[in-house]
C-alpha cells in the first residue's frame, strides 16, 4: 500500500509538473519573454513594453537588445509582449497595461490631438521599412498608388501606421480615401493568406513577410520603403517610424529606468549597423525564421538601410511625419501640433557619452 501510494504520489507531482510548464508554454505564447536575455535573473527594475509585432524586422531591436543581454547588464527586467498591430500596441500603452510601446513615432502626433501626452524617447529608424506589394494577379491593373480606386488594400489594422501610410499615398496620388477599401489583414501568414486567395489586391506590409511573397511569388513589390531614399522618394523626406514611445508623465517620473532602456537600446542600434545580417539572424529566436534561415537573413539584409545607429531623431523627420497625417487626416490636418512634445532627445544624448 505504501509503494502504490508513493507511486499515486509521484504520479499526481509528475502531472502538476505538467501542468505547469504547459501553462508557462501557453504564456509564452502571448508573451514574448520574462526578464531580460539569456542571462535574465528577474531582479531588476521590473519594466513591461508592448511591440506591435515582435517577430517584424521593422521592431527587431526590441528582441536583440534582450538576446544580447543588454537590458539585463542596465540592470532592468524588460518584459516583452506582443500585438499584430501598433495601433494595438499604442492602446495597450494609454490604458497603463504597459510602461512602454515599440511602434511607430507617428502615433505620437495621432495621440497629442486626442490629449495624450506621449514621446519618443529612442528613435530606431528613419525610414518606415514598409513595403507596398500587389498580388501577381493584380500586378497588371495596379502600377502606380494612381490605381488603388476601387481596390481592396491590406494593412496591419484600422488605424494603425500602415493605414496611414496607405492613405496618404492614395491622396497624394489623386485617390480619395472613399474610393478605396483598406482591409485589417494583420502581417506574416494572415496577409499573405488574404492576397493569394484574392482577399486584398495589395498591401502594405514588412519583412518578413515581403520577403516570403516574393520567395513564393504571391505579389510584387510596387513601393519599398524600406530606406531612406525609399523614403524620400515616397513621402518626400526621412519618415522616423520603429521607436521606444512612453508616456509622458511616466517618462519625467521614472527617468532612472528610462535612460537604462535607452542605453540599452542604443547599444544594440550600434551593435546592428557593424554586424552582418546573417549574425544578426543568428541571435533571434529560432522560431522567427519559420524554417528559413537564408530568407530570414535576407529580410534582415534588406531592412537594415531603415535602421540609426544612434537612436536620434532624424532631422525634418517629425516635419515629415506631420505633413503625411494632414494630408488625410482630419484630426490632425486642424489641429496645431507641437511636435517638440512628441519625442526628446533627452535620453539619447546621455547614450552617446
Amino acid at each position: 500500500m505504501r509503494k502504490s501510494a508513493r507511486y499515486t504520489t509521484l504520479a499526481v507531482a509528475g502531472l502538476l509538473a505538467l501542468s505547469s510548464l504547459t501553462a508557462c508554454a501557453n504564456d509564452a505564447a502571448s508573451t514574448a519573454s520574462t526578464g531580460s536575455g539569456s542571462k535574465g535573473d528577474g531582479k531588476g527594475t521590473k519594466v513591461k513594453i508592448m511591440v506591435g509585432g515582435l517577430d517584424k524586422v521593422i521592431y527587431l531591436p526590441a528582441m536583440l537588445t534582450q538576446r544580447l543581454g543588454y537590458f539585463d547588464a542596465e540592470g532592468l527586467d524588460v518584459e516583452l509582449l506582443s500585438e499584430p498591430a501598433g495601433v494595438q500596441a499604442e492602446t495597450a500603452l494609454v490604458s497603463g497595461q504597459v510602461q512602454g510601446a515599440v511602434g511607430f513615432y507617428d502615433h505620437t502626433l495621432d495621440l497629442q490631438t486626442k490629449g495624450k501626452a506621449v514621446e519618443s524617447v529612442v528613435q530606431f529608424s528613419h525610414a518606415p521599412g514598409e513595403v507596398e506589394v500587389v498580388s501577381t494577379k493584380a500586378a497588371g491593373d495596379i502600377t502606380s498608388p494612381k490605381d488603388f480606386k476601387g481596390k481592396k488594400l491590406g494593412v496591419t489594422g484600422l488605424g494603425a501606421s500602415t493605414d496611414f501610410l496607405t492613405k496618404y499615398l492614395a491622396v497624394k496620388n489623386g485617390v480619395k480615401i472613399s474610393e478605396f477599401t483598406p482591409v485589417a489583414v494583420g502581417a506574416g501568414p494572415t496577409f499573405i493568406s488574404a492576397l493569394q486567395k484574392g482577399a486584398i489586391d495589395g498591401g502594405m506590409t514588412t519583412d518578413p513577410t515581403v520577403a516570403t511573397i516574393l520567395a513564393k511569388k504571391a505579389g510584387k513589390v510596387l513601393l519599398d520603403m524600406r530606406t531612406p531614399e525609399g523614403s524620400q522618394a515616397a513621402l518626400g523626406g526621412p519618415y522616423p517610424s520603429s521607436s521606444l514611445y512612453m508616456q509622458t508623465d511616466w517618462v519625467n517620473g521614472h527617468k532612472e529606468t528610462v535612460q537604462k532602456l535607452v542605453n540599452a537600446l542604443v547599444k544594440t542600434l550600434n551593435w546592428m549597423s557593424t554586424h552582418s545580417a546573417d549574425e544578426i539572424a543568428a541571435k533571434m529566436p529560432a522560431d522567427y525564421s519559420q524554417g528559413d534561415k537564408a530568407l530570414y537573413a535576407e529580410a534582415i539584409k534588406s531592412t537594415l538601410p531603415m535602421f540609426t545607429t544612434d537612436g536620434v531623431m532624424p532631422a525634418n523627420g517629425p516635419e515629415t511625419v506631420e505633413k503625411v497625417l494632414k494630408a488625410f487626416n482630419p484630426n490632425i490636418k486642424n489641429a496645431d501640433v507641437d511636435l517638440s512634445k512628441t519625442y526628446t532627445t533627452e535620453f539619447v544624448d546621455k547614450a552617446a557619452k
